[in-house]
């Protein structure tokens, strides 16, 4: 009974890394279409399945078949990490641009704004 016992935790285990491979799957979809907020939501929960199985690794050794199907599914959940990561930091650099123009458009607005002050926002 024992024996039984090991298998369903193992498969337990694996079925964690399964539904880790599903979340970042689901992240990077969102990622895929610019679903900013909903990305976030998302990694809320990928965090949660992170500690969970995190917990569950530490009292749980797999056999040869778990630890293969273990790497395989990590080395998706790797790769969609990867891609979630390279685009957010692509939507991080488009804002900073966009930052930076808002700010140069506004610096731009000021010293027309102080230099005319006949004209502009101040103007009565």
């Amino acid at each position: 009974m024992e024996h039984g016992g090991e298998a369903a935790g193992q498969r337990a285990l694996v079925e964690h890394y399964e539904a880790l491979r599903s979340r970042t799957r689901q992240m990077l979809a969102s990622a895929r279409d610019a679903d900013w907020p909903t990305l976030i939501d998302q990694q809320e929960d990928y965090l949660m399945q992170v500690e969970r199985l995190a917990t569950l690794e530490a009292e749980r050794q797999l056999d040869a078949a778990n630890r293969a199907r273990k790497a395989t599914l990590l080395e998706e959940i790797l790769e969609n990490d990867l891609e979630i990561r390279t685009r957010l930091i692509e939507r991080r650099d488009e804002l900073g641009e966009l930052i930076g123009a808002a700010q140069r458009q506004r610096k731009l607005h000021r010293a027309y704004d102080v230099s005319d002050p006949g004209h502009g926002s101040r103007a009565r």
